[in-house]
């Protein structure tokens, strides 16, 4: 993904997880900003887990689509996924905001993402490429965390 080529990766939205994104994009929660996003995403086992932004009037209580996704997804004990489709209408594309980044590298940052639009403009990486040096926490014998990647 780079800023002359969005779509670096020459991905196309599969159409399963496309269908669940705007399904999931249609049910938005978004009175506030008026600006809808739907993301599907899928775990190496098949299972997709899809989810829509939900705001709120406290606007940082707010829930991105993507957050919701991966949240839908550890609720069943899925800890990683290769394959997200977020969908909005916006042009170009809408990407993961930065916090959703640093969600979607704790559970999979070699995962392939590909946020697309209505007119099927795509921008695409993988997880990694939205959130160059992202950081995941080890877990030490005396129970406290450490950077590392």
């Amino acid at each position: 993904m780079t800023e002359n080529n969005p779509n670096a990766l020459g991905l196309t939205p599969d159409p399963q997880l496309l269908a669940a994104a705007k399904a999931a994009f249609a049910q938005a929660y978004a009175p506030y900003s008026k600006f809808h996003v739907g993301a599907a995403l899928r775990t190496p086992d098949g299972q997709v887990f899809s989810g829509a932004n939900v705001e709120n009037a406290s606007y940082g209580l707010g829930r991105c689509a993507e957050q919701s996704a991966v949240q839908a997804m550890a609720t069943t004990g899925a800890r990683t996924f290769t394959d997200l489709v977020v969908y909005a209408e916006s042009s170009p594309p809408a990407s993961p905001c930065g916090a959703c980044r640093q969600v979607l590298y704790e559970f999979a940052p070699d995962a392939r993402v590909v946020c697309v639009n209505a007119e099927g403009e795509v921008l695409s990486g993988l997880v990694r490429d939205f959130l160059p040096h992202g950081f995941r926490l080890e877990e030490r014998e005396d129970g406290h965390g450490v950077g590392t990647e």
